[in-house]
């Protein structure tokens, strides 16, 4: 292993062309020869540029469809062999193999094709084999010889070898071999991920996770914690795919807040017109419905104002300029929405330190997807939480129905509860939350912590009486005794909505009829830890 090595002889083939004419007139500028196949070496000669084909080299022609190409002593002899090794070196010239010192290869586009809903055999034909293969072994001789993978890494090559006179450093050189490793480890979670889910198999013996660094964050939820922010490639709506027009760098809990914001606010379609949720440490301290964006806004900050100084705030419609005047009055540290008009930008814009992303769209909140979470020694992985209810759905267990607009508030509650960290307790009126209790051990502290906030609420906006009264409550899960369900009726719930499925479900039931509320059960919770 040396430290300055010289690029005389590279081989280049790619499936992504970007930037291929450009490198390939650098490096026949610099002295260096081509090899390459098929697509790659066309675009090159079309380009005026010498090329030598893999398989004059190797003296055999691509052959079934292209699977066999590059699969040769005569180009991996050329990768591994060690430079400094006299056996090596013999063997070389006895068979007649030249050295590669460079390799680029980006590969087949099995990721892109299975996004875009190829069917089996499509998605097989995509899994590239040459590539990787030459990848490995280009980077397990990083001594001697540099890989590239990634059309970002064309211009810092270049640059090395003007400065090093044709040559590259080792140390150069063990960066670009990490990043082949880490391309193709990805490469391989992706095909054996979709493999998983093509055959049925929802636990795989060993699972692989990949991502693609999109931002080094400054750090992570404290500044003693270094943290980065990767992407898994998906086209889903979110914060991962917005585009931020304005504002400071995001931060480690701003992704996750935002993440939090946009997932629960892309449960209401905008059919089902504007909806504004505020989040504030992942969980939602307002939700509301209203006949425009700024009523809806209005609606959810008023469920708790004091939790939604410095929140996220997260729209189911265009933002527009009216209700972004009303959220520029207090500070809010991030905004995502489908869109923003001009009369929107023009308000944010003169509030710089004001994150605004705009998505394009709404999540889907039925997609499957997987959530993965790290614990000491391993990972816990599950579908995601795609729970959907409509009022068929419900049973009423009470002797009291429940109105057409409790109904409707039920309805609007559950959606909320799905998002708040257990245990969830969330109360609604006219469709706005007015009351949420998140993350206790007890869930009758859940509906205590919810009701006390709403008599804050009550106070600091001079109402007579907290807006819980006449509120529907939801619960993420079940009853287990009926102090709960009576607290949120002293809160004065009229109707609660709840999975059911206690040992002491009935008790709860007579507490509810006893109280007069309607009570209906979901038989599906949604625990949120």
């Amino acid at each position: 292993m040396t430290d300055l090595a010289p690029v005389t002889r590279a081989l280049i083939s790619v499936s992504d062309k970007t930037g291929l004419i450009d490198l390939g007139r650098a490096l026949a500028d610099r002295g260096v020869e081509i090899l390459s196949t098929g697509g790659t070496a066309r675009a090159l000669r079309e380009a005026g540029l010498a090329v030598r084909d893999v398989a004059e080299v190797t003296g055999f022609p691509e052959m079934m469809d292209g699977r066999v190409k590059t699969l040769h002593p005569m180009v991996h002899g050329g990768l591994l062999a060690l430079r400094d090794n006299p056996e090596h070196l013999a063997a070389m010239k006895t068979h007649g193999i030249g050295a590669i010192d460079l390799l680029v290869v980006n590969l087949y586009p099995f990721e892109e094709t299975v996004a875009r809903g190829a069917d089996y055999e499509t998605c097989v034909e995509n899994i590239d084999i040459g590539g990787p293969a030459m990848i490995r072994a280009a980077a397990k001789n990083h001594g001697f010889v540099n890989v590239v993978v990634d059309v970002e890494d064309y211009a810092p090559l270049l640059a090395e070898l003007d400065a090093q006179n044709g040559h590259t450093t080792l140390a150069f050189r063990q960066r670009l071999a990490q990043i082949a490793y880490a391309r193709t480890a990805a490469y391989d979670a992706a095909v054996s991920t979709w493999l998983a889910e093509a055959i049925g198999t929802p636990a795989p013996r060993r699972r692989a996770f990949a991502g693609s660094l999109a931002q080094v964050l400054r750090y992570g939820e404290n500044p003693h914690q270094t943290a980065a922010f990767y992407v898994d490639g998906s086209n889903r709506p979110g914060v991962a795919t917005a585009r931020q027009v304005q504002g400071k760098e995001l931060s480690y809990n701003n992704i996750n807040d935002t993440d939090a914001a946009f997932e629960l606010v892309s449960e209401f379609a905008p059919d089902d017109g504007p909806a504004c949720a505020i989040i504030k440490h992942a969980n939602p301290c307002g939700v509301a419905r209203g006949a425009t964006l700024l009523e809806a806004y209005k609606a959810a900050f008023d469920c708790d104002r004091t939790s939604a100084f410095g929140g996220i705030i997260a729209l189911n419609q265009p933002l527009d300029g009216a209700t972004a005047e009303e959220i520029a009055g207090i500070f809010t540290e991030v905004v995502i929405a489908p869109g923003a008009d001009a009369d929107a930008l023009r308000v944010f814009g003169s509030r710089k330190n004001l994150r605004l992303l705009l998505t394009e769209g709404l999540a889907d909140p039925a997609e499957a997807g997987r959530m993965i979470k790290q614990v000491a020694g391993g990972y816990l992985v599950q579908d995601k939480d795609t729970g959907q209810l409509s009022a068929d759905d419900l049973r009423i267990v009470s002797k009291r129905a429940p109105s057409d607009a409790e109904l409707s508030d039920m309805l609007f509650a559950w959606k909320v509860a799905k998002h708040v960290k257990s245990n969830a307790i969330v109360y609604v009126k006219d469709g706005a939350t007015v009351g949420v209790g998140a993350g206790q051990m007890s869930r009758v502290d859940s509906c205590r912590i919810a009701a006390r906030k709403a008599r804050d609420m009550a106070e600091a906006l001079g109402l007579p009486a907290p807006l819980t009264q006449g509120s529907v409550v939801a619960s993420d899960a079940f009853f287990p005794f009926a102090d709960g369900l009576l607290t949120a009726a002293e809160a004065g719930a009229t109707a609660v909505i709840q999975p059911g499925g206690s040992m002491r479900d009935d008790e709860v039931i007579a507490a509810a009829d006893a109280a007069g509320l309607a009570m209906v059960l979901t038989g599906q919770r949604h625990f949120r830890h």
